[in-house]
């Protein structure tokens, strides 16, 4: 049975066409979330300092300030580099979804939509970006430490600042260490299988994550064909 939202659940939809936020905050309010709405890239980022959300829908197309910049100026700012983002959109360019992943969003929702999935989508990501609950070990391989309790990241004592959905793949790549993780798989677990999500966004996130990781980029191997697994080497759980 589907769990409604934990209490205090607050998503931000921003877009600039009232019937669009009308659809989506009727839906998502109906569906146990509590919503604010703002029509402008600066309304949005002033009310993000405000209280920070559970969650953004994000329009690409605003007035002033695109989604684009939004979501650039959310993963600069350390207090909001985290906050999960769902872009809605009516661009359906592979270029702007690129983009949109790249810079940090964790899923892309074409116009127009379902909002039966528009919902279902909102609930996945914030269930795969929970921080998870009773683990307070910490999780060594190589150079790169992983605090499970504290969600955060390490490479070589300096702290490494993840997407919910990277430090998700990280987490799962490092649990399954030496095992070789499909594309498939990846999406089943990661991104719970989305629709609309291709494998080529996992090597987006792969590429990024290892990216971030620096020199211990490479304990993330590639298996042509097969998809990715995380070295096994040196790694030790306290």
């Amino acid at each position: 049975m589907d769990q409604p939202p934990a209490a205090g659940e607050r998503i931000l939809v921003v877009d600039d066409e009232p019937d669009i936020v009308a659809l989506v905050a009727y839906h998502l309010a109906k569906a146990g979330f509590r919503v604010s709405t703002a029509t402008s890239g600066t309304d949005a980022l002033e009310q993000t300092r405000r209280e920070i959300p559970s969650l953004l829908v994000l329009d690409l197309m605003l007035p002033g300030m695109s989604g684009f910049d939004v979501l650039e100026r959310l993963r600069r700012n350390e207090p909001t580099r985290n906050v999960p983002v769902l872009m809605l959109t009516a661009r359906r360019e592979e270029s702007d979804r690129i983009r949109g992943l790249s810079l940090g969003a964790d899923d892309y929702l074409t116009k127009p939509f379902s909002p039966a999935e528009m919902v279902l989508r909102v609930k996945a990501i914030l269930r795969r970006t929970a921080s998870p609950g009773g683990q307070k070990d910490i999780l060594n391989i190589g150079d790169v430490s992983i605090n499970r309790s504290a969600h955060s990241v390490e490479v070589g004592g300096e702290p490494v600042e993840l997407t919910p959905t990277e430090y998700k793949l990280l987490i799962l790549l490092a649990e399954r260490r030496g095992r070789v993780q499909a594309r498939s798989s990846l999406l089943q677990s990661v991104w719970e299988d989305a629709p609309d999500i291709q494998t080529r966004t996992v090597d987006m996130h792969v590429q990024r994550l290892r990216t971030k990781l620096g020199t211990s980029g490479d304990l993330i191997e590639t298996v042509r064909g097969f998809g990715y697994r995380l070295k096994q080497d040196s790694a030790t759980e306290s």
